[in-house]
């Protein structure tokens, strides 16, 4: 199988060659500044050596037959070896000129005679064939605003081709070394970087086996590694909760539904061991019926959990009088208590609007109020209650029966989990009108809390936020 580049060759590819740029344009600029600084450099010892020829001339005045070694043997500063000095006429004639220059043919430029006679000096370079570069300095001498000699100075540029020419030939050197160490450390950073995520690999592999009770070893330092372990180990717990919630929703529903098919084939048999009157048939069958209805309904329930698990199931959202369907659905509830001896009455309630689904609402309510009514005592009180504050709404179904035990509260809106004592209490439930209740509550944007003490009986509190205005 081709994985492609590894990230550890990606890693050190990148690493080297962001060094390599970086190293390639530090090498450029420095090259560029070294090159002006030492051109500067060359032009300022060129100021210094004209502003001595001026100052010379100034105080001897130059004639045509004046040799350059009586001007130098009065002036020492002239005889400079690395300098070479012409003094040009107005008419651009050479008048005096050092030794060092008289192997070449130096002339003014007409560019330096034009400028002089505005009164500026020019810096000009000038190449012969097979030597270095020569850097000149021209320079006006002028007396009462008129142009008396120009002055040039001078010197070749090799020391400074000779250094740049160096420092060229090193950056030749260190760049590829350079290269080299960055992919080298960049690999070797890489890899100890990558080390954690190896780990991480393995011990997934591990996971993925099935063994889901696994961690990983969450590093002592809390990097990218550190917190991706963390979230990795989150990941694992998450998984292991859901498949332990399938494990037991596959235990339950199959228990939910193997008792009624249980029950009908035990009935259905015992009636076919021998004939029957027409009332033991009718009464088997009246059993058989009863059974259907709850696995019908159980189907129905868990029909419904699929679709909203889904997003198939569509909501309204509407103004609902909350107030108005508590009253309504106590009305129904009456009824309902009473065939179970239990007296339903409602509290205080408040005019309330919230934002939803009235039918979803409804059933929310429903269902409340129905579990309240079957898991309370022969004699005891349903008492519905509806408030609000801070923008919230708040419906309360209080009880007095059986109670949850503590352990159990964080698993009643599990879908078919039942305590044994609800199961010994009401054999007709199916442990899934709370999941329902949790899904229209926060289908609602709402959350659904329980409070309950063991033989005294249960609260459950619906918080939904109130419809804006």
């Amino acid at each position: 199988m081709n994985y492609g580049v590894s990230i550890r060759v990606r890693l050190s590819l990148w690493y080297g060659t962001a060094l390599a740029l970086s190293f390639i344009v530090f090498a450029i600029v420095l090259y560029a500044v070294m090159a002006r600084g030492l051109r500067e450099q060359v032009d300022h010892s060129l100021e210094k050596a004209a502003e001595a020829a001026v100052r010379a001339l100034e105080q001897h005045g130059v004639g045509p037959t004046l040799p350059f070694d009586d001007l130098a043997a009065e002036f020492p500063e002239l005889a400079v070896l690395d300098k070479s000095f012409q003094i040009f006429s107005p008419a651009g004639k050479v008048t005096i000129q050092s030794p060092n220059v008289r192997r070449h043919d130096i002339p003014l430029s007409r560019t330096a005679l034009e400028a002089a006679f505005e009164g500026r000096a020019t810096f000009e370079s000038a190449r012969f064939r097979g030597e270095s570069p020569i850097r000149l300095l021209s320079v006006p001498i002028r007396r009462g605003g008129e142009l008396v000699n120009v002055v040039q100075v001078g010197t070749s540029l090799q020391q400074a081709e000779h250094t740049l020419r160096r420092m060229l030939g090193v950056f030749l050197v260190a760049t590829p070394v350079a290269l080299i160490v960055a992919l080298a450390g960049g690999w070797f950073l890489a890899g100890r970087a990558l080390r954690p995520v190896e780990a991480l690999t393995l011990a997934a592999k591990r996971i993925a086996a099935g063994d889901l009770s696994q961690r990983l070893t969450v590093p002592r330092s809390s990097d990218e590694i550190g917190r991706l372990t963390v979230t990795f180990n989150d990941m694992i717990a998450r998984l292991d909760d859901s498949f332990q919630q399938v494990r037991r929703f596959s235990a339950d529903a199959s228990h939910e539904l193997r008792t009624p098919l249980t029950v009908m084939k035990g009935e259905t048999e015992l009636a076919l061991r021998r004939p029957r009157s027409a009332e033991d048939y009718r009464l088997v069958l009246e059993s058989s019926l009863e059974e259907i209805d709850r696995m019908s309904r159980i189907v129905d329930e868990l029909l419904f959990l699929a679709r909203a698990d889904l997003g198939e199931v569509k909501m309204e959202s509407k103004p609902v009088r909350l107030d108005m369907l508590v009253e309504d659905i106590q009305r129904q509830a009456v009824v309902l208590g009473q065939e179970h001896q239990v007296h339903m009455a409602v509290g205080a309630v408040e005019p309330v609007i919230v934002s939803g689904d009235e039918l979803r609402l409804r059933e929310l309510i429903l269902n409340l109020v129905d579990n309240a009514i079957k898991y309370s005592q022969a004699g005891g009180k349903v008492e519905l209650r509806l408030s609000q504050e801070h923008g919230l709404a708040r419906l309360a179904v209080v009880d007095q029966g059986i109670g949850i035990p503590p352990e159990a509260q964080a698993r009643i809106f599990d879908r078919f989990y039942r305590t044994d004592e609800a199961r010994a209490h009401c054999k007709k439930g199916t442990g899934l009108g709370l999941s329902i209740c949790r899904w229209i509550v926060e289908a609602h944007q709402g959350r659904i809390d329980v409070q309950s003490a063991v033989g005294q009986g249960s609260q459950f509190t619906v918080v939904l936020p109130l419809a804006s205005t």
